[in-house]
């Protein structure tokens, strides 16, 4: 079992941003220099996380108090932090997560008016004060991203696009907590400027090296 601590990095933005594509074109550079990868989501990522999932981006759930969504993304993440992600970084391997706790504090504690406060007590208590090593902040052109997104679920026909399904107000309050984000932990979080796929996944990489200048020495990328 490897002595060194693996590394956390995670993805955030708003819904259509293009976090999930990005992070499946980071996981398969990074395989592609020899390394151990985990790519996971929230909420999600475990058996019962997906159940949870199920019911907070169901666009059908109806009667859910924005206390409850709170408590429930929590209950996700200390599945998540426990099950998945802890063991994979005790074990040195490389996490890439779509959505962590910054997304909870963007949507509940900006999006739904809860207050920071909260957001970041509860991690505390529930998720061992974890913090992603790097993240990665995917901006976009305002309304477009969620557009997009909502543009993708009725073309796969999905039921989750309960957030999606939010007014422009909300969403401009979410965007704003991202951003609080960035300015509070420039040392963590890194804004990812809008582009196409192509640009923005090598700004990525070019982040993520300039980060962890251990991940080039393994190998050359296999492309």
């Amino acid at each position: 079992m490897p002595s060194r601590r693996g590394i956390f990095i995670t993805f955030e933005g708003l819904d259509g941003c293009g976090k999930t594509t990005q992070l499946s074109r980071l996981a398969e550079a990074l395989r592609g220099r020899g390394m151990d990868v985990v790519a996971t989501r929230e909420p999600g990522g475990t058996k019962i996380g997906e159940s949870i999932r199920a019911v907070l981006l169901d666009s059908r759930t109806s009667g859910l108090t924005t206390w409850a969504e709170l408590a429930l993304m929590f209950a996700d993440r200390a599945q998540h932090v426990k099950e998945i992600i802890e063991p994979a970084l005790a074990a040195g391997k490389i996490v890439l997560c779509d959505r962590f706790t910054d997304s909870t504090e963007a949507y509940q504690g900006y999006g739904r008016e809860l207050g920071s406060d909260i957001v970041r007590r509860l991690h505390r208590e529930l998720c061992a004060d974890l913090w992603p090593d790097l993240t990665l902040l995917l901006n976009s052109e305002d309304g477009g991203s969620v557009a997009r997104a909502r543009t993708r679920n009725q073309k796969h026909d999905s039921s989750e696009g309960r957030f999606e399904n939010e007014d422009a107000v909300f969403f401009r309050r979410v965007q704003r907590g991202f951003e609080a984000i960035a300015d509070r932990e420039p040392n963590r979080v890194v804004r990812i400027p809008a582009g196409s796929i192509a640009k923005v996944e090598v700004a990525i990489l070019g982040v993520v090296e300039g980060k962890f200048p251990q991940l080039t020495s393994r190998a050359v990328l296999s492309r």
